[in-house]
């Protein structure tokens, strides 16, 4: 287990992994329902070279969501993150994010892209949400708030793995599993609401003017191949690889390939 720290941020008390001693430090930002649990392929894997700065989200894992917020905004979440690098006298770094992790990197690269070296952005997308799936994640905050997260775990772990992967990897599973349930209803909820009223980000694209990895499962329904390809191609030298025998989580579902990926990848930027 790897030492766990805690820092009061914008009056949030962050909790975090800092780890690994390299000259150039990597920020991993996790997805949703999840906590920075779900890097630990990738810390293990790269501590040895780089430092690895791993936060949970406010209102996600240990860290928790202040007394009276019932929303949280992509913009609340970048600002959250960057504050914590400054704490750590971290200035530049190498930031990578997966699904909502993607898009809060997208808005930290928006508020701040002179600290961003390059971008690893892992089954996200930039657009805006259609009004049906807007309203449905106002709709699913209401109701992870009156009936918990378990419900909805259930749902969602053959949409966040492939069904052959919750099968044969039970380990994964059990691990995706554990971190849905675990995730406060309040926090992932006011994230929901969040996230509903997000910018959209695709005009940002043409913007990046860092190396970018764009990595995708190619089973992922939820930001199938198309859509990283829509990613690649709107930013500028933007790399693509897509994981096979993997969904909306390469970097659990096939780490080895996730990692070799990336690890190719940093030591070319």
């Amino acid at each position: 287990m790897m030492d766990e720290h805690v820092r009061n941020i914008n009056g949030v008390d962050l909790s975090y992994w800092d780890v690994g001693s390299g000259s150039r430090t990597l920020v991993l930002i996790h997805g949703h329902p999840f906590n920075r649990t779900m890097w630990q392929p990738q810390v293990d894997c790269l501590k040895s070279s780089y430092r690895v700065l791993v936060p949970d989200l406010r209102g996600y894992g240990k860290s928790p969501l202040p007394d009276g917020n019932h929303e949280t905004r992509v913009e609340t979440f970048a600002a959250d993150n960057l504050a914590l690098a400054d704490s750590l006298g971290v200035k530049k770094f190498i930031l990578g994010g997966l699904s909502m992790g993607g898009q809060i990197v997208l808005e930290m690269y928006r508020q701040a892209p002179d600290r961003i070296e390059a971008l690893l952005l892992a089954d996200t997308f930039s657009d805006l949400d259609t009004a049906e799936r807007k309203q449905w994640r106002f709709t699913m905050a209401d109701c992870l708030e009156r009936e918990g997260m378990q419900k909805y775990a259930n749902e969602e772990l053959t949409k966040m793995i492939t069904p052959a992967n919750a099968g044969q990897l039970p380990k994964v599973a059990a691990h995706v599993m554990e971190m849905m349930t675990t995730t406060s209803p309040r926090g992932a909820a006011a994230a929901l609401r969040g996230r509903a009223q997000r910018i959209d980000y695709t005009p940002l694209l043409r913007d990046i003017r860092v190396p970018t990895l764009v990595v995708v499962g190619r089973e992922d329904s939820y930001t199938p191949v198309a859509t990283a390809e829509k990613l690649r191609d709107g930013i500028r030298g933007a790399k693509l690889v897509v994981i096979e025998e993997a969904g909306h989580m390469p970097n659990l579902e096939r780490p080895g390939a996730f990692n070799e990926a990336l690890i190719s990848w940093m030591r070319s930027v």
